[in-house]
């Protein structure tokens, strides 16, 4: 069975390899799907990003057939143009869930017959989010268990420039 796990990955961070890892794991092939537009604040464009996660998944050493590519517009469309019917994410908080279980019901509502399934990541990232390693990166923290050597160095690259 495919899945694809879409999502910003601005960086991609630990705790997303792990949901990557873990999904690798139970289904046959997984996109991760990199979201072009959206209305986060962004500091890489979407073909760094997408660079990035392709880097992160061999840097991290995940097996499985994982293709990495990006998409606009809404999941469920994206996922009917590639003959997907699931989609994989991940939630730490009751601040994920109450996001995601808006966006599961406009899914549910746009295409029954797509259903998501929600993984937590490991304990040691469950406070782990793309918009705290931007602020440990920022302010030139310890990236090491945070990220893999390619994003710690995007990350340090951006905020010397910016």
């Amino acid at each position: 069975m495919k899945v694809v796990y879409p999502g910003t990955f601005d960086p991609v961070t630990a705790g997303h390899l792990d949901i990557i890892r873990r999904a690798a794991g139970i289904f046959e092939e997984l996109e991760v799907a990199v979201v072009d537009i959206s209305s986060k604040l962004m500091i890489f464009d979407t073909e760094t990003r997408v660079d990035l996660v392709k880097k992160a998944v061999l840097e991290a050493g995940i097996r499985g057939v994982i293709n990495v590519c990006p998409f606009g517009g809404l999941l469920i469309d994206y996922m009917h143009k590639k003959n997907y019917s699931i989609f994989v994410r991940g939630l730490r908080a009751n601040s994920d869930f109450e996001y995601e279980f808006q966006m599961q019901l406009m899914n549910r509502r746009l295409a029954p017959e797509i259903t998501g399934i929600y993984m937590m990541p490991s304990e040691h990232n469950m406070y782990l989010s793309s918009t705290v390693v931007k602020e440990v990166a920022k302010f030139g923290g310890n990236l090491d268990t945070l990220v893999t050597p390619s994003v710690e160095k995007a990350l340090k690259y951006y905020y010397r420039r910016n």
